[in-house]
């Protein structure tokens, strides 16, 4: 390799770009006044900061106005608890498709029955289902899917059409990533530590009539409704987190938003692919037409060999590469602060590494 970057793979917490590391540092340096993490959270100052990145994510995103914007505390695994203490009524559909997906649906279990919709455990989760794979069953309070696999590497493409039951979808890794239309889903929600921030909260996108579901009694803390109507200010929000946040929505909008992001992240990950393709000493994970543009999974030989790339790999500042504790392989994750330079160092290394090995 010609020149000597360090690069960050983590699949999470993960890359956040220097803009925003900057606008952190400046924040937390401030000697004219409060930094973000004194003031009051009920402040004029920081109730702005949290109609900027409404404003911004309705932006991006392009939200339609019958949904709320929420910023709730306890990242992913909090939603996977919430969902069914707000939703659930009779059963709810669940397609399984790796590790996330199993955890979400294992809690959504304490509360009430499930039903495994779709399954690709079979086959390794190196595959998502065509929209017609799924067995939906049309009485079910809603059906939740996660849209991509970290640990196994697959994403949609295509998604179950919307209407009933209310689609719900886990983004945490892949939303800001591409253009999604959010009118297809009833719910949307994403942990900050993977394309938005730092780790602390998570996106929720709801539609208004999912508000007014209340099957069973709940603490109001668990209550949607409850932080929709105190404009996700119910407790003492995660500050620093949410500063964070901001910074990296306006950094997604001076990139060009999501759809330039999404072209980015298509070619970061081609750059990847074309090399496993290549070569018979690189194996993907995932099939062909499941991969996942943020997490490339791949494996070697055996472990001795895989060991040795990430040590060369990290002598060299290719940062983060082992696989999923439960999986093991390599994982090289993409996401949208990764730069496309990255990408193609990473590229060059595989490609010496297997001349080399």
């Amino acid at each position: 390799m010609s020149e000597r970057f360090s690069y960050n793979f983590g699949a999470g917490p993960s890359v956040v770009p220097h803009e925003v590391l900057d606008a952190a540092v400046a924040e937390l340096s401030r000697k004219d006044s409060q930094s973000i993490l004194e003031i009051h959270h009920r402040s004029t100052r920081f109730k702005n900061l949290l109609e900027e990145c409404e404003s911004l994510s309705r932006e991006l995103l392009g939200i339609p106005k019958n949904y709320r914007f929420l910023i709730l505390p306890g990242g992913g695994r909090m939603q996977f608890a919430m969902i069914p203490m707000n939703l659930l009524e009779g059963s709810a559909d669940y397609a399984i498709t790796g590790l996330w997906s199993k955890k979400a649906m294992e809690e959504a279990e304490k509360v009430g029955n499930v039903r495994v919709a779709y399954s690709s455990e079979d086959a390794f989760f190196s595959k998502v289902p065509l929209p017609e794979e799924i067995e939906i069953d049309g009485t079910a309070s809603y059906l939740h899917i996660t849209s991509n696999n970290t640990v196994y590497g697959t994403q949609y493409y295509e998604f179950p059409d919307a209407g009933e039951p209310p689609l719900i979808a886990d983004m945490s890794s892949d939303l800001f990533t591409r253009d999604v239309d959010v009118s297809n889903f009833a719910l949307i929600y994403a942990a900050f530590q993977k394309n938005c921030g730092t780790a602390g909260a998570a996106v929720v996108i709801i539609r208004d009539d999912l508000l007014e579901r209340n099957p069973r009694i709940l603490p109001d803390f668990l209550r949607y409704g409850i932080h929709a109507n105190h404009g996700s200010l119910f407790n003492t929000p995660p500050l620093f987190s949410i500063f964070i946040f901001r910074e990296m929505l306006r950094w997604i909008k001076r990139s060009g938003g999501v759809e330039m992001l999404g072209r980015s992240n298509d070619e970061k990950s081609s750059l990847i692919y074309e090399v496993i393709d290549s070569s018979d000493f690189y194996t993907g994970a995932a099939e062909k037409g499941s991969r996942s543009k943020v997490n490339v999974v791949f494996d070697l030989s055996d472990d001795k060999i895989t060991k040795l790339f990430i040590e060369r790999a990290e002598s060299l500042g290719l940062l983060g590469l082992s696989g999923h504790r439960s999986r093991g392989g390599i994982r090289a994750s993409l996401y949208n602060a990764m730069p496309v330079s990255g990408a193609h160092a990473l590229a060059e290394f595989m490609r010496e590494f297997e001349k080399r090995s």
